[in-house]
Parts: structure tokens; sequence; C-alpha cells
């Protein structure tokens, strides 16, 4: 590829987490673009490894999970840009790694809430290595028709309205995700499209500017117009106009600077990014929408003529032979999952159990004939509740006495039920009672209901070391070893 470019329908990525849901939209964006494979190659998941199942349009698929960036660039060294989904209290380490591997040259770091001083040294290692940083606190962004990051441009439905499964002549960059996916609708519907759209990130000091990707679209020469979406606080705007005066930036700009509402509200307004805070007078959105303004750039009067702006120059440039408009096609559908079929109406089956001791057609629902209201009044309890269910029976008050005693003092203090479920099916399957007993019995293991010594042991470890828990936690993360107890209400 180019220098000028991220991202091609070649390009194969790493998804750091476990966000299935995600690689499930990325690799749906593919087939919909009409491309050959997926664009995931494998998860880096440092808990576990092993294969997860995906949709490749109606075929299932696996992609592997490996547990370090290393593993994985080692099995795939052609993947050269990597997701990173890790939480704010790990993404700083896991991109620092990433930037320091050698086959990873963009990085797209979603977590917000990096603390600014580690956001300013990753931006500084990235301009030092050469390599790219989209991010932090951003939802990613597109290249139509070849690849997508994560969650970005939402929906497949609004992929499709917004003309995303083939490239266009527009170069977009916004520092809001949310408007980023408000714009690419914008541009389908006044141009031909997008080419390449980013969501530098809202923190105060992402790890590519503004400047950065108009900068590797002012050099792309299938980009023809540039849209920008900017926002009060900071400086970065100003840059922008220097480019435009000094000729780093010919091509038409078409870019407003939001916030412009700031002025009517008392004091300093803390709008919903990091970054969206005016300090000084320079800092607001008047200011800088002037002085883009005053540099040459395309500035509407507002937001509402944002899309005048962009349809004029864009027909302006269709006028002049610049550009050429893209041809559409109809690009293949997506099966909807049937999870979200069932959620939507569209499917129905059958049951799968007959339940002879609960009743839940009615308004009032009952248990083996007993309406739950007259439970209540009547004070059935908890034993008396268990007699009805298992037993189909009112059964007297010193057995539901028992019960209620047995049940205080054998309670299980975790909330996995894999004892119950394997008792459940010894039983149906025609088991005696103590045969179904003993088969729930015999789960109880570290992860279902035996984590006491386990819980007990690792938590000493945390004490006797004077570890706080963020230290502990990633003590144990970076052995890959899991906390047992965590989730047990009696720890």
């Amino acid at each position: 590829m180019k220098d000028y470019e991220l991202f091609s329908r070649e390009t194969k990525a790493f998804i750091y987490g476990s966000q299935t849901a995600a690689v499930q939209r990325m690799l749906d964006f593919d087939y919909m673009c009409r491309k050959d494979s997926p664009s995931v190659v494998a998860m880096i998941t440092p808990e576990r490894s092993g294969f997860e199942k995906f949709f490749w349009g109606t075929k299932e698929i696996r992609i592997p999970r490996l547990t370090s960036i290393a593993q994985a660039s080692e099995q795939f060294p052609n993947a050269d840009v990597m997701v990173n989904f890790a939480s704010q209290r790990s993404a700083y380490e896991v991109t620092v790694e990433a930037l320091n591997t050698e086959t990873i040259r963009t990085i797209a770091v979603i977590a917000e809430g990096i603390p600014e001083r580690l956001e300013r040294k990753l931006g500084a290692l990235g301009k030092k290595l050469g390599k790219w940083i989209i991010g932090p606190a951003t939802v990613g962004g597109v290249k139509a028709g070849a690849f997508k990051i994560g969650n970005a441009a939402g929906t497949m439905e609004n992929i499709r309205m917004a003309k995303l499964y083939r490239p266009g002549s527009v170069g977009f960059v916004s520092v809001s995700g949310g408007l980023s996916n408000e714009a690419y609708n914008i541009i389908a519907r006044n141009t031909d499209g997008l080419n390449e759209g980013i969501a530098i990130g809202g923190d105060a000091f992402p790890g590519s500017s503004l400047l950065d990707h108009l900068l590797r679209y002012e050099a792309n020469p299938d980009i023809k117009l540039l849209v920008c979406l900017g926002e009060l606080g900071g400086t970065a705007e100003y840059e922008i106009a220097d480019a435009v005066k000094d000729g780093r930036i010919k091509k038409p700009l078409v870019m407003w600077v939001t916030g412009t509402c700031a002025k009517v509200l008392p004091g300093q307004v803390q709008f919903g990014h990091a970054g969206a805070k005016a300090d000084s007078d320079a800092e607001t959105a008047d200011a800088k929408n002037r002085a883009l303004r005053e540099a040459g750039v395309i500035v509407p009067n507002s937001f509402d003529d944002y899309h005048l702006r962009i349809k004029e120059t864009y027909e302006k440039l269709v006028a002049d032979g610049v550009i050429t408009p893209a041809e559409d096609f109809d690009p293949p559908s997506i099966p909807i999952d049937y999870k979200q079929a069932v959620a939507e109406g569209l499917v129905r089956k059958p049951t799968n159990f007959i339940s002879t001791i609960c009743d839940e057609s009615g308004e009032v629902h009952n248990y083996c004939g007993v309406p739950i209201d007259e439970v209540i009044e009547k004070k059935y309890g908890i034993g008396g509740v268990i007699g009805l269910l298992w037993f189909k029976k009112d059964i007297p008050v010193y057995a539901r006495e028992f019960m209620e005693i047995v049940l205080q003092i054998i309670a299980d203090h975790g909330p996995a039920v894999s004892g119950a479920h394997n008792t459940i099916v010894a039983a149906r399957a025609g088991k005696d009672l103590i045969s179904s007993l003993v088969s729930g019995l015999l789960t109880i293991g570290p992860r279902f209901g035996g984590a006491v010594n386990g819980a007990a042991e690792h938590f000493l470890y945390g004490l006797r070391n004077n570890l706080d828990p963020r230290e502990f936690v990633a003590t144990m993360k970076g052995k890959n070893v899991r906390v047992q107890g965590i989730g047990h209400k009696l720890h």
C-alpha cells in the first residue's frame, strides 16, 4: 500500500479482546463488499486460546483465538492492523506492545479514560516508530468497500443506506464517532459516497490528528473532496487553516466546527468528549470557524447548511470533470440472525418443554394450580413453593419449615448452576435420586462451588505482597490465571 493508505481490500487485522459481536459485524461488512475472504484473521485473548465460530454469509467459519500479540504476529505476518478493545486499565500497555511489533502498522484504540499523560506518550511513540494510532476513545473508521474497524458505521442497514459497500470520492475525518456515522449518511445523500472516514476520538490527545488524515486524503488521487467535522476545545483546527494557507491542502475542503451553542451557556461548559471544552476564546467553535473561513475553507453558516455546501462543492467538481461519479451495484444481502428474527417477530418456533407445575398463560400466574397472589397472601414461603413445584402438592407447615431450615444451612455461596443442571439431566434420564444427586456433586471444583480454597490462596498472595485490587488483578492477568472466588457473594 501507499504511505497515504491505511486500509485496502487485502487488509488483515487482529482483534484484541473478546469482542465477538464486533468481529461478526466486520465479517458481515466484508461479505457485503463482495470480498473473497474475511479481514479478521485472529482474536487475541490472553485468557484463553482455541477457536471461535462466525458466519461468512450463511456459512460458518472458524477464527482462531491466540493468547498474545507475539503469537498472532508470528502466525499471521500479513496482518498489519490491530483493533484494540482492551479496557482503559490495560489499553496503554497493549497498544505499546502492538506499536513495538514490526508487522503491525495501524492500531485503533477503542477505550476511553486512558490517562492523558499516557495518551501523549502513545502519540509520541507512534510518530517515532512511523505507526498510525486511531483513538483512543474512538469508534474507529471505515474504508468504503474495503475494511471496517469494529463497530464503526453502525448497523448493516445503515451501511447499505450510506453506500459504504463501495468507494466514492469523499474523504472524511471527525473527532466524534457518533457524528461520523451521521456524516456518512449526509455524504451518501449528497455525493457519490465515502471513500474513507475516520473518527480520531474525543480525548484531548488523540494518537493522530484531523490534519494528519486530511493530508493523507490530499495525497490520495482517489479522493477528490475533503469533508471534516471539528469541535470546540483545543487548537487542531488552526493547523488545518494553516495547511490550507500554505498549500499543503489544495483539494476543496468543507468543514464545520461544532459547539457554537456554547456561547449562550453560562461559564465554561464541558461537552461530551474529554477535549470538548473551550478554555480560551481561541478555542471556541465560532473563532475556529471564522479562522477556517478566512483561510479559504468552505464553512457553512450552521450545521443545517453543512449538507448543502457538500452538495454544491461535489456538483461543481463533477461539472468541472474532476469527479466521475462512482458506479453503484446491489450488494449481497446479509442473512438475519435467528435471535434477532425472534425479537422482531419474523419467525416462530414450537416449544421444547411443556410445564406441568406452573402456568403463565393467564393474567395471574400459578404454581400447580395455586395463583401466585394466593401463595403470597397465605404465606406459603419458600418451603410451600417448593412443595407445589417439586412435589405438586400443598405440603404441611412442618414440611415447609424443614425445607427452609435445610436451605439456610446448605445454601450455595455462588451463582453457578452446573451441579443442579447435571442432577436434572440425570433425573430426566431415569436415574435414581442418589445417582442424580452424585452426578451434580461431582462437578464441584475450582470454577463451581469449590473455589473457596483457591480464592483464599489467591487473596492471601495479594495480602502478603501488599497488592491493591488493581495491582492484584493485573498480576493474575499477567500470569494468565483465573481469579477464583470473583463473583461469589461470600467473597
